[in-house]
């Protein structure tokens, strides 16, 4: 399996600034960590951090995200974008979507979505997106966007062997993890205007239409609370809009299932 290397990786972008600066390590504890770091030295948005392997990889919660080293893409990208703190959340759904339309470039096949921030090929996880913001008198000051995908990796060990798939297992083949990234980087670059203008519409309609639970029944877990109810779309804000024996209930945060039909 051909390693990343940043030499590989730069020669091969054609963005002008996302991934232009770039901190590669062939092992780290955590690229969010990493760039956090960064962005609190003043290094400037664009600004990513790859590794071909992650000691202490985060998910969302806190949780661990467990990769194999050399198989997969992880990678953090600091942005600084003129955002308040009640759009700040749309970053994901702006992650999201950049990261569907660099893999479909490169695998031609379309990605799914599920709120709030993973991205399924097939129905099985393929990859997740953490993003963490750090706000200044109510605007964002820097956000750091977190992106995991499961490339060539084709084992998973215990619960994940169910529910998690990669690239490579559902296409049959390999992929050229520095022809994906590079992608990806396109994409965003090209993505962030819209952000920059604080206009989501465009980017939260594309991924409404990926978005395969709409029209389902769903269960949402929040601590100790269940919320059950049919799954109508996203708000604004990107809030999930539940049809609940109650009324209407926007959720903002929880661990979705899909009931049986």
């Amino acid at each position: 399996m051909t390693r990343l290397s940043k030499e590989s990786i730069q020669q091969a972008l054609t963005t002008s600034l996302f991934g232009r600066k770039l901190f590669f390590f062939e092992s780290i504890d955590s690229t969010n960590a990493c760039a956090k770091t960064l962005a609190q030295a003043g290094t400037p948005e664009g600004t990513v951090v790859v590794t071909e392997f992650q000691s202490h990889g985060r998910g969302r919660h806190g949780r661990p995200w467990s990769a194999r080293s050399g198989e997969n893409l992880l990678f953090s990208v600091i942005l600084r974008p003129p955002l308040s703190r009640t759009s700040a959340g749309l970053l994901t759904f702006f992650a999201a979507v950049s990261v569907a339309r660099g893999i479909e470039l490169v695998c031609e096949k379309l990605m799914e979505y599920k709120w709030p921030n993973d991205l399924l090929f097939n129905g099985r996880k393929t990859s997740g997106i953490l993003l963490e913001n750090s706000l200044d008198n109510g605007n964002v000051d820097y956000a750091i966007v977190g992106v995991g995908i499961n490339v060539n990796q084709r084992e998973f060990d215990g619960d994940l062997s169910r529910r998690a798939t990669s690239l490579a297992l559902e296409l049959g083949r390999s992929v050229d993890r520095t022809l994906l990234f590079t992608s990806i980087m396109t994409s965003m670059e090209l993505a962030y205007h819209d952000v920059r203008t604080g206009e989501f519409t465009a980017l939260l309609d594309e991924w409404n239409a990926r978005c395969t639970m709409f029209g389902h029944q769903v269960t949402v877990a929040q601590n100790d609370t269940r919320i059950t109810g049919k799954a109508i779309g996203l708000n604004a804000d990107g809030g999930l809009i539940l049809e609940t024996p109650a009324g209407l209930r926007t959720i903002y945060a929880g661990d979705i299932s899909l009931l049986p039909a």
